[in-house]
């Protein structure tokens, strides 16, 4: 009885903690003007240059189109840009400056401190995927989505991915500096064998299997599907599936080698 009693209190402290956390953080976003501009405005654009970049590619064979394909692609490069980007970033610049050791000394759980850093982000990239969605099809003149509860649960899901993701990459990332080289491989990936730009039904079966294992197709997966429906319920389980095994072992990597504090 004891223990039920103290869990609504319990409850209510880590929503106070981490909204504390989301509020230093969504300030310090703020303040860093190139960061804002990368993160607000950059996956918006991304919706252009894909729409550009297929004028010359065959979709019909697909079963999409070029704006379905510039929507969902803009809404990857947000999850890319916005939480990936940003949040290794942010991890590197708090544990530099001794923010996330100081942190540790109080009350505050780790994945307390991990979630309430993200949350901005996070905040940010579905109030993105929302106004991309709608723009399609207020301006591109795209149906709208056929499955909405599915496209929300591939961004939530690629949020929860790529959060766990950057914690792990900020183990790697030495300085704020260098997080733009070590953030480009995920970046660079995604964007060729995810479906970001292309679909992966137009590549050769060979190579489109092996992108089916790559972090982030899985949630493109699901996005797409949540967008156009008519994916097969297998093809739903086996992209979930992807997607989960990566939040799995990236969180494993974050327990195993993340840093609290700089390198001495």
């Amino acid at each position: 009885m004891s223990s039920l009693t103290h869990f609504p209190a319990r409850t209510r402290l880590t929503r106070t903690r981490l909204a504390a956390l989301g509020r230093a953080e969504l300030t310090l976003l703020v303040r860093n003007r190139t960061a804002l501009f990368v993160a607000v405005f950059v996956p918006v654009l991304m919706v252009g240059a894909i729409r550009s970049s297929l004028d010359s590619v065959e979709l019909g064979k697909a079963g999409t189109t070029i704006a379905e394909v510039a929507v969902t692609g803009g809404i990857g490069m947000a999850l890319l840009m916005v939480v990936h980007s940003n949040l290794v970033s942010a991890f590197v610049a708090r544990r530099e400056s001794l923010v996330l050791k100081r942190l540790r000394t109080g009350e505050v759980t780790d994945i307390e401190i991990h979630t309430g850093i993200a949350l901005p982000a996070a905040v940010l990239t579905l109030a993105q995927c929302a106004l991309m969605t709608a723009g399609g099809v207020a301006v591109l003149g795209l149906p709208a989505p056929a499955r909405p509860a599915l496209l929300l649960a591939g961004v939530l899901l690629g949020v929860v991915l790529l959060t766990a993701v950057a914690a792990a990459t900020s183990a790697v990332t030495r300085t704020v500096d260098s997080a733009q080289l070590t953030t480009m491989p995920l970046l660079l990936v995604s964007s060729i064998g995810s479906g970001l730009f292309v679909p992966l039904s137009v590549l050769p079966d060979r190579l489109a299997s092996l992108c089916e294992l790559l972090p982030l197709t899985g949630v493109m997966t699901l996005v797409r599907a949540g967008w156009s429906g008519g994916v097969e319920p297998g093809d739903l389980v086996g992209a979930t599936l992807t997607a989960v095994a990566w939040i799995v072992l990236s969180v494993f990597a974050v327990q195993r080698w993340f840093r609290w504090e700089p390198r001495r």
